[in-house]
């Protein structure tokens, strides 16, 4: 069968991104199975401490990547490109800052998490030792999340998979060159981590001077603190980063209240966690293509190619998420035997797995609709619908907790997905009303 022009465009920066996504965790994995050869396990769990926190202080700030990418495809889609080459501008210059301010208070939060996180005396030692040196990178991570996010924005995914890939290959090569050549052990990885980030931001930049260095003519540097712009900026990025703070409680939340509950149920919710997370790779990949095509389209005024790009990526959810409780029906405790052999959590899970069979089709709108309303800078809409739905989650699992104990947990998590997208269907259906599209031949 052959696909239409519109799905053609959305697999063009869905798939790329798809991969983006699946490399990301192969960072963490690869610094997991370096130091698992060295011999203690507080290596391992030092990097378990490191990456958590990194991912935490990374994901809040989140927002350089979003917000970049639907500002931007809607400047892309205007064919404004002063506008354009400002808005990297003015988001690699707030990641800057952010970064700066990271490091400036690198101490306080060094002590601050590392007192809240209940670890021993030598994991903590080497966790900290991995904190001081990675911290360091938080110039590269946040100047490549406003890069992805202009990448993706200018309806070009790929450049962010090259970046991911060539990230991975610099980590393996220079932690295992520094921890088996220089016997440099978890520093060695820290180090390999830092030089892997520093490597993606400045592949980045070549990439845009390369690709985009036309518009370093348009750059004018008067205008890049224009009051208006640099309001609606902190606006949208503002909404994203609550929303981020919503959905950072409920996940942490989450994994702690399993943990309450004892070793077997925590192992059980993390390994059937992987199967969220795995679909969750997959349509943030189509995600990312609503957030690019969704403001190209608000941009360019072309109300017609908007709806038919929503109702295409719809489309592709649905089937994805009839396909993926198929595949988790059928070979889903097969997945977690590959994971673990504990044939005592392996049972358990299946107490609880009709709840993972829910995911797909409870999720899919959820992540499609974030795209959407990136895309259309409608995210104080997407803000109300986490608010609501994140309020629900407790609500719902601190009501059921004594009956129902870590199904109480599930059935929270599945609702608070459901509800996501329930509330930002109604209120999507507001946004293609919010703009005044102005009559033009439809943007190819």
């Amino acid at each position: 069968m052959q696909l239409s022009y519109g799905n053609k465009k959305i697999l063009q920066i869905a798939i790329p991104s798809i991969v983006s996504n699946i490399t990301v965790p192969l960072l963490g994995l690869i610094d997991v199975t370096i130091v698992g050869h060295l011999g203690s396990a507080a290596y391992i769990g030092a990097i378990a401490v490191g990456g958590m926190l990194f991912n935490i202080i990374y994901w809040i700030f989140g927002f350089l990547r979003m917000g970049t990418s639907g500002m931007t495809s809607q400047a892309y889609g205007r064919h404004d490109l002063n506008e354009v080459t400002r808005l990297l501008l003015r988001s690699v210059g707030v990641g800057l800052f952010i970064a700066l301010i990271l490091l400036a208070l690198q101490y306080p939060i060094e002590k601050v998490a590392f007192t809240l996180i209940d670890t021993t005396d030598e994991v903590a030692q080497l966790s900290a030792l991995y904190f001081r040196i990675c911290i360091w990178g938080a110039p590269a991570v946040l100047g490549l999340y406003s890069f992805a996010g202009w990448f993706i924005g200018m309806q070009n995914s790929r450049f962010p998979m090259y970046i991911a890939i060539t990230q991975n290959i610099v980590n393996i090569v220079a932690s295992l060159c520094l921890v088996y050549g220089f016997n440099m052990k978890i520093e060695g990885v820290a180090i390999g981590t830092l030089t892997a980030q520093y490597a993606g931001l400045v592949m980045a930049y070549l990439l845009w001077i390369r690709y985009y260095g036309n518009l370093r003519k348009r750059i004018e540097w008067h205008s890049f603190f224009d009051r208006q712009a640099m309001y609606r900026f902190f606006k949208v990025n503002r909404d994203i980063f609550f929303r981020t703070i919503c959905l950072v409680a409920v996940t942490v939340f989450f994994t702690s209240a399993g943990a309450a509950q004892g070793e077997v149920v925590l192992a059980v919710n993390t390994l059937l966690m992987q199967l969220f997370t795995l679909f969750s790779y997959i349509m943030d990949g189509f995600a990312y293509a609503g957030e690019a095509l969704a403001g190209k389209y608000i941009g360019a005024g072309n109300r017609r190619e908007l709806h038919q790009t929503v109702r295409r990526l719809f489309g592709w959810g649905i089937g994805l998420s009839l396909a993926f409780t198929l595949l988790y029906g059928a070979g889903g405790q097969a997945f977690l035997r590959l994971l673990t052999d504990d044939e005592i959590v392996i049972t358990t899970a299946g107490s609880y797995f009709y709840w993972v069979l829910a995911i797909p089709l409870a999720g899919f709108s959820a992540f499609l609709l974030d795209g959407i309303f990136i895309g259309a800078t409608a995210t104080h809409l997407m803000l109300r619908a986490m608010i609501v739905a994140s309020g629900c989650f407790f609500l719902i699992y601190y009501g059921f907790k004594g009956t129902m104990e870590n199904h109480a947990l599930w059935m929270a998590f599945i609702t608070y997905l459901l509800l996501r997208g329930v509330l930002q269907g109604v209120l999507g259906r507001k946004i293609l009303g919010y703009y005044s599209f102005r009559q033009k031949q439809p943007a190819k």
